[in-house]
């Protein structure tokens, strides 16, 4: 089942921001004490940060198979365990219009249905064995087979993995069960506000292509049947579509020649499908109602450069600056001068030759028009005047160190990697990534808003109570703001 998260994930990486719990009570003793005195109408500054660490790829070794399968392997880190990803280029690109979540579930039943070779509780118990666990995930452009554990098992745990990728059972007596869990999760989604202006968002800007299709319907998931699932493994799986990471601690010579002893005799398969969209560029306003909602989600956005773009990178410092990060124009304006908002975001989102940037909120509903208002407001003073250096300093301070911690892991030096391979980006796109970052200019982030950030090209979708927003929509109707 796709969910929220999968669709705005930051290319590479699943990013969730969070604010730590906070106790209200206290002892009767501690509600007696005074606060400490404090001078107000002051407001402290806190001390500079350090200087971000510089970032350098850890040395990859690469080779291919006969079959076209590819492998990057990654020595990381000091602790005895290894991650390995199997990466299939198959994903809901590959899904037919009455297919909408079909990756998704095939998926689950090569997770849940053993292989010809071995059950499904075999398979968990051998994984457990070794320290770890096989799980799958499938996202807009692909479907990651991967699991964690001791390095001692590299070479045994990649026999299993290649068991469950080549060989899946797909049983019948499974399907039933995957199928009442994606029926629950299409109503838990349906039933929140984000998910449903999400799902809209996306089919108004990719009406005819499968990144517009965020849910099934009831009558989808009712009808899948396991041949469905057979057949879109036999179109979609293949060596010529996959690339296996491994990183970690293991010994290089042992685990290439179980990889190539594992997967050589995989059948080629198809080569990717390469299938960019035409999205959406023109003002639209499309409006869910919500009756007696308390606040309204929206979205604001448009289609964007994908990351193979010379600009993406001082797209992503501008994104950064205007909505992207805690301390962002638009946070500042809607959360912390107006309250309008507790967390808006802005975002873009990545997939093959294809992006788009959004900024998202959940509004206070009497407020719904006046947040519209303020979000334009930020783009288009953006779009006309540059920001400070300091300002943009403080932007490109924070994105240097999240890239940093970003790579501290070896599921993060993976996903890095992939990202790198999929978007055909080159290896110093790591390498001097935070070099990039620093280069972008106060007149260059300008000028990308100016470029970019069309606002009489943007979809605005609203989830809300129709009876209380409708007249505060008014001014969005068309073009003019």
């Amino acid at each position: 089942m796709k969910s929220i998260m999968k669709l705005i994930m930051i290319p590479g990486l699943a990013l969730a921001l969070s604010m730590p719990a906070m106790s209200l009570q206290g002892d009767a003793a501690n509600a007696k004490q005074e606060p400490p005195k404090q001078e107000t109408g002051k407001k402290q500054t806190p001390p500079p940060g350090g200087p971000p660490k510089s970032f350098s790829v850890p040395e990859k070794q690469t080779f291919s198979l006969p079959n076209g399968l590819k492998v990057t392997m990654v020595s990381y880190g000091t602790l005895p365990k290894v991650t390995v990803n199997v990466i299939v280029r198959s994903g809901s690109l590959n899904e037919g219009p009455t297919q909408v979540s079909l990756s998704d579930i095939t998926g689950q039943l090569i997770k849940d249905g053993g292989t010809i070779n071995r059950p499904a509780k075999q398979v968990a118990e051998e994984a457990a064995a070794m320290g770890g666990g096989i799980d799958i995930f499938s996202g807009p452009d692909n479907t990651q087979v991967y699991a964690d554990f001791l390095s001692d098992f590299a070479p045994k745990m990649i026999a299993l993995m290649a068991d469950v990728v080549q060989h899946p059972s797909l049983p019948e007596s499974e399907l039933p069960r995957i199928k009442q869990d994606a029926l629950r999760n299409l109503a838990i989604s349906k039933s929140q506000s984000q998910p449903l202006a999400q799902e809209r968002f996306m089919k108004t800007l990719y009406p005819d292509h499968p990144y517009g299709r965020v849910f099934p319907t009831e009558e989808m998931i009712n009808k899948f049947t396991v041949a469905d699932a057979q057949t879109f493994y036999k179109s979609n799986y293949g060596a010529a579509r996959t690339h296996i990471y491994v990183a970690g601690k293991f010994g290089a010579a042992a685990v290439k020649k179980a990889i190539t002893d594992a997967f050589s005799g995989w059948a080629k398969g198809p080569d990717p499908l390469v299938n960019p969209p035409k999205p959406s560029t023109k003002r639209t306003l499309e409006v869910i109602d919500r009756p007696n909602a308390a606040q309204s989600t929206l979205y604001v956005g448009l289609p964007t450069i994908d990351p193979s773009n010379p600009d993406y990178i001082p797209l992503q410092v501008m994104n950064t600056l205007l909505g992207g990060s805690f301390g962002s124009r638009i946070t500042s304006n809607i959360r912390e001068a107006k309250g309008y908002t507790y967390s808006p975001f802005g975002t873009i989102s990545a997939r093959y030759k294809d992006a788009y940037w959004a900024e998202v909120a959940d509004v206070t509903t009497a407020v719904t028009g006046p947040s519209i208002k303020e979000i334009l407001f930020e783009i288009e003073r953006l779009r006309k005047e540059a920001p400070s250096a300091t300002e943009l300093q403080g932007m490109k301070d924070y994105m240097a160190g999240i890239f940093v911690l970003r790579n501290s892991s070896r599921q993060g030096i993976i996903s890095q990697l992939a990202y790198i391979d999929l978007h055909q980006l080159g290896d110093d796109y790591l390498t001097k990534y935070v070099q990039n970052v620093y280069a972008v200019t106060p007149d260059q982030v300008q000028q990308i808003a100016e470029k970019y950030l069309d606002s009489s090209k943007m979809t605005i979708v609203v989830v809300g109570d129709k009876s209380k927003i409708t007249d505060q929509l008014a001014p969005y109707q068309n073009s003019g703001q």
